[in-house]
């Protein structure tokens, strides 16, 4: 079953201007989708894989985004640390271009959300945002209704659009395109490319999948993804080697194999890119970092 089926996601805000969700794991809301409201998004727990338009990166436990209209986006938790199914992995809320709009034009010091949610249509992820202080505005987000729920929420995207550290995570002057029919066939290849990442698996193949030539395929992956076909399979096949890196002490070469690269160098000079280090320092660098947390107990 694809877990990217409806890949569009319609939002019915007739009833509230402010829609409150959340989720576990596993679960078939984590698809790779889009929808035409900006969404605020904390990850509670787990370490995965974020896929925010042209962006994949790491998520852990306390990462937040916001997300723009339109702008195609997951979270996929990593396998590599046998997670059991958790009940609570995501907290978020969406809200309309047009609800912001009101609200700006009766309170025109609201105004000054207007730059970050500009940002926010190739996704932002605030970086090292407390993430008890986020669950407590979205928990109180849930347990309110009427004026008092528009109210705590305009406190917190107050509060989180004066973050200091914010990441930007796609061009956010590129217009992702609103749905059509064929972001049906890009989402199952998107699919099967995060689910079955280190099987081969050429452009013609993906094409086909697609129902279209490869020249209309290879057009289309990159409007609505914001790279190449390759680009995209590499980008993938690195973020699960960086959970590997992390989470085991497996050989680099058997992590190569078992990502979908064929040889060693060819994986090295593909990493070196896209990460700017090389494997090895990576897997030092990152178990670096996790050490003074880890030993933050034994006081």
């Amino acid at each position: 079953m694809s877990i990217l089926t409806p890949e569009f996601e319609f939002v019915d805000q007739a009833s509230e201007s402010v829609r409150y969700l959340e989720h576990g794991w596993p679960t078939n809301l984590c698809r790779w989708h889009s929808h035409e409201v900006y969404e605020l998004h904390l990850i509670t727990s787990t370490h995965g894989k974020a896929f925010v338009g042209e962006h994949i990166g790491s998520f852990g436990p306390g990462a937040l985004f916001l997300v723009g209209p339109n702008l195609p986006h997951n979270w996929v938790t990593d396998e590599v640390g046998a997670y059991e199914p958790v009940e609570l992995r995501d907290m978020l809320v969406q809200f309309s271009q047009q609800s912001i709009n009101q609200i700006s034009k009766g309170f025109p010091e609201f105004r000054e959300l207007d730059e970050v949610l500009q940002r926010s249509r190739g996704g932002i992820e605030f970086i090292d945002f407390d993430q008890t202080v986020a669950a407590r505005h979205l928990a109180g987000i849930r347990d309110a209704s009427g004026a008092e729920r528009i109210a705590r929420f305009l406190s917190f995207l107050t509060l989180v659009s004066k973050h200091p550290h914010q990441k930007q995570l796609s061009d956010h002057t590129v217009a992702f395109p609103a749905h059509n029919t064929k972001q049906s066939g890009i989402a199952d290849v998107v699919d099967h490319i995060t689910t079955h990442f280190a099987e081969e698996f050429t452009l013609e193949e993906a094409a086909d999948m697609a129902g279209m030539s490869p020249t209309a395929f290879s057009r289309n992956f990159q409007k609505f993804t914001g790279s190449r076909f390759v680009e995209f399979v590499t980008k993938v096949r690195i973020g699960q080697a960086c959970s590997m890196l992390q989470a085991t002490d497996d050989k680099i070469a058997t992590i190569c194999h078992e990502v979908g690269f064929r040889n060693l160098a060819n994986f090295n000079r593909h990493f070196l890119k896209v990460k700017d280090m090389t494997p090895s320092a990576y897997r030092d660098l990152t178990r670096s970092e996790l050490a003074p947390v880890n030993g933050a107990n034994h006081d």
